[in-house]
């Protein structure tokens, strides 16, 4: 007949060993733990600090080092002399065509108060004319007509004169192709051959300027 094996159950004194047992061993454990943890920690701020002092020598190495100059484009010089010498050339064109403006326009404007001074002198001529022609006026007397007629032929004289033309009257001279305008030839006995014997048509110049040649005879000697 087979035994039944009655197991006993523990007494309070190995209840109270084997929960101390299990404490202890869960104590153990936790210290063993944090003691882990504590050395991760420590190892990890050890390579913390490292990488700090390094990126610190780093970075005091890269400040004494003094930075390499960029390198230089060779035609960047030429560029900017090239682009700065344009500038001034149109600046300098601009200068210029203004002042070929405004210098044609103070000429057209002297030639303008000029020309209103001279034909209001030239009025002055052309009233004394109509008067001299108008009805109440006409003299009986040519003599006197005539002596008017000087008086406003020599106003409208001194006129041209003072305005600087002169006239050409090369009587006598010797013929300047420059300044005359041969007709034809005729013999002659006082004159010389080459010289002008009559003047047709007076010429007229202005200062040096020829603004009309005088239309003459020239002599063919003898």
């Amino acid at each position: 007949m087979a035994e039944d094996l009655n197991q006993q159950e523990p007494t309070a004194e190995e209840k109270a060993k084997f929960e101390a047992d299990v404490l202890k061993a869960a104590e153990d454990a936790m210290k063993m733990e944090a003691e882990a943890n504590k050395a991760d920690a420590a190892e990890r701020h050890c390579e913390e600090q490292g990488d700090e002092a390094i990126q610190k020598e780093a970075s005091t190495e890269s400040a004494e080092q003094p930075a390499e100059p960029a390198a230089e484009d060779p035609t960047a010089a030429l560029k900017a002399a090239l682009a700065d010498a344009n500038d001034r050339n149109l600046r300098l064109m601009a200068e210029f065509d203004n002042y070929r403006r405004r210098t044609a326009k103070e000429q057209l404007e002297l030639i303008e108060t000029a020309n209103g001074k001279l034909l209001e002198k030239l009025s002055e001529v052309q009233d004394n004319f109509e008067r001299a022609f108008a009805s109440e006026n006409k003299a009986q007397d040519l003599e006197a007509f005539e002596k008017g007629m000087q008086m406003i032929y020599n106003q409208f004289a001194k006129i041209l004169t003072d305005a600087g033309l002169e006239q050409i009257d090369p009587t006598g001279a010797e013929f300047d192709p420059n300044m005359h305008e041969a007709l034809m030839q005729q013999p002659s006995e006082t004159v010389p051959e080459g010289h002008v014997v009559t003047v047709f048509q007076k010429g007229y110049k202005l200062k040096n300027k020829i603004l009309k040649t005088a239309k003459v005879i020239v002599s063919s000697g003898k």
